[in-house]
């Protein structure tokens, strides 16, 4: 019902920036959020940021919090995560996660899909 594929990432040098897009492709009616989840090597993933279909409803994580920007452009059918003032603890995949609104699998859970993610690295 629904395809994710991340990208934008790469190597920056501490300080540096990054913009991550997550180019939705839909295949039901249902609306989606969207998150931004990451794990680094050794790491259980965590979630970054999420935003709602409106972006009226938004949040980060603490380490987030005043250097990332999660936006939604649904003309194009892409979340993104403008990450500034990159430290070498934001070193990770990043994810991106669709939930479902309504719609619910056949034991009730709320649909999810995930993308193959995006490699960011923050390194001199």
């Amino acid at each position: 019902q629904l395809q994710l594929v991340e990208s934008g990432g790469g190597l920056v040098q501490p300080g540096g920036s990054l913009r991550l897009s997550c180019a939705v492709s839909v295949f039901s009616e249902d609306d989606y959020s969207i998150g931004w989840f990451r794990q680094a090597p050794g790491k259980e993933r965590e979630g970054v940021s999420c935003i709602d279909k409106n972006g009226s409803n938004i949040k980060y994580t603490d380490s987030a919090k005043g250097r990332f920007t999660i936006s939604r452009d649904n003309a194009k059918n892409t979340v993104y995560l403008q990450m500034n003032s990159l430290k070498p603890e934001d070193t990770a995949v990043y994810y991106c996660n669709a939930e479902s609104t309504h719609t619910v699998d056949t034991i009730g859970s709320r649909l999810r899909y995930w993308g193959r993610g995006t490699q960011c690295a923050v390194s001199s």
